[in-house]
């Protein structure tokens, strides 16, 4: 009865079950479709922000071009209207390939953006893939070399960047951890000691890979502090509009000003995936501390259930009806109230809990062995009031056994004819 009462234990959560899930298993449909509405609602309405701050700026210079145009049409008369929209044409398609109108043939005659440097500093901005569009290809083989290029580059960059990222931030740790032991001896509490370190690792990383080169770059480019923040987010986000580039000006003709610029691309790159890893490892810590605790609510709440309904079920046992015949597990027959004469009646053993019924498959295996099994096993109980294990399975009783006299079964309960002996 026990083992029929009990609650099935409970399932794992199916895969796919949600976010939280074990890694490897797939998003659901409608989460899917939830963070893909929300991305979706994201881009519009960072696309109405963006329309309302920059279009009245595009439409004034615009009319500003057109003023300066026709004030230029006046005062030459000689120059049509159609070759200067000719000569236009040709500027702005001068200036997509990398010309620039603040240099000319005689003030700088020297200057290139495709010395070593720029060429360096451009092969970097393919492999980090910011990519700026400042400076761009214009010749098929120089295209076609971009291409195979970028997908040796990029990988391979990507392997140095984990590197990087791995052992800066290890360094950044072990310092901190230096500082939390010294909180830790004046007895801070350490759940405040681990806010701490967390502030103190996104302030050092910001100082060093952030307000530092927007100093930098305010003092050599001539930027404004705005300007230089924009150009450093945007440029270790690998956004890289191209609007603002270091090292781009004219002025500026050392050679090694950009490589030096590309290290601290590569070090800010590998800070930001340092940092990014750091929350990724938290949120698994998280969700795995979660899916513990819900787990052991769920094993605690299916216990709980199965010994309530175990006790109720045992409280209303003798008015449940019993089993049918032909599910009833084979049990000991009962004993026969005829006493043999010259022998006291021993006492009836004492009642006993059963355990849970085995399978009814075994039992028809052998019919014939386990009736037997159960008249040796109801004789012992008599004499010794408990039952002796099972004889094997491969060992047979002689087809006809000699007949034991009767023993005592206890009082009021006659023996079964039924069953052979």
């Amino acid at each position: 009865m026990t083992a029929a009462l009990q609650e099935p234990p409970a399932r794992p959560p199916q895969a796919g079950s949600g976010i939280g899930g074990a890694p490897g298993r797939a998003m659901r449909s409608t989460t899917l479709l939830a963070l893909l509405a929300l991305v979706l609602l994201y881009l519009v309405s960072g696309a109405l922000v963006f329309q309302a701050l920059e279009q009245p700026q595009e439409q004034q210079a615009q009319r500003e071009l057109g003023e300066v145009r026709e004030k230029f049409l006046r005062g030459h008369p000689c120059v049509s209207d159609q070759d200067l929209g000719h000569f236009i044409k040709e500027v702005a398609d001068a200036l997509g390939g990398g010309a620039n109108p603040d240099i000319n043939s005689t003030s700088h005659s020297n200057y290139s953006a495709w010395d070593l440097g720029s060429a360096f500093f451009f092969s970097g901005t393919i492999i980090t893939t910011i990519g700026y569009g400042n400076a761009a290809l214009r010749t098929d083989a120089g295209r076609i070399f971009c291409i195979f290029y970028a997908l040796v580059g990029i990988p391979l960059f990507g392997i140095l960047l984990a590197g990087v990222g791995d052992r800066l931030g290890s360094s950044l740790r072990r310092g901190i951890g230096h500082i939390e032991a010294i909180f830790l001896k004046r007895h801070v509490p350490p759940e405040l000691v681990r806010v701490l370190s967390a502030v103190l690792f996104l302030l050092i990383g910001c100082l060093l890979f952030v307000l530092a080169p927007t100093l930098v770059f305010c003092h050599v480019e001539g930027w404004s502090k705005l300007e230089a923040i924009y150009f450093v987010i945007v440029t270790l986000t690998t956004v890289g509009f191209g609007d603002y580039v270091a090292g781009a000006s004219p002025k500026q003709n050392s050679a090694a000003y950009q490589p030096l610029v590309w290290f601290w691309i590569l070090f800010g790159l590998a800070y930001f995936a340092s940092v990014l890893t750091t929350i990724g490892n938290w949120l698994r810590v998280v969700s795995r501390r979660t899916r513990a605790e819900m787990g052991g609510f769920t094993a605690q709440a299916a216990s709980w259930t199965g010994t309530v309904t175990a006790r109720v079920t045992q409280r209303g046992g003798p008015t449940a009806s019993p089993p049918p015949e032909k599910e009833r597990p084979l049990l000991p027959p009962p004993p026969s109230s005829a006493q043999p004469a010259g022998r006291p009646p021993s006492p009836a053993p004492p009642e006993k809990a059963e355990p849970p019924s085995p399978p009814t498959a075994s039992a028809l295996d052998y019919p014939s062995e386990n009736l037997a099994f159960i008249d040796e096993s109801s004789d012992t109980q008599s004499e010794r009031g408990c039952a002796l294990p099972r004889a094997p399975r491969g060992r047979r009783r002689p087809p006809n056994p000699a007949r034991k006299p009767e023993r005592p079964r206890g009082p009021g309960r006659p023996r079964d004819k039924d069953v052979p002996v």
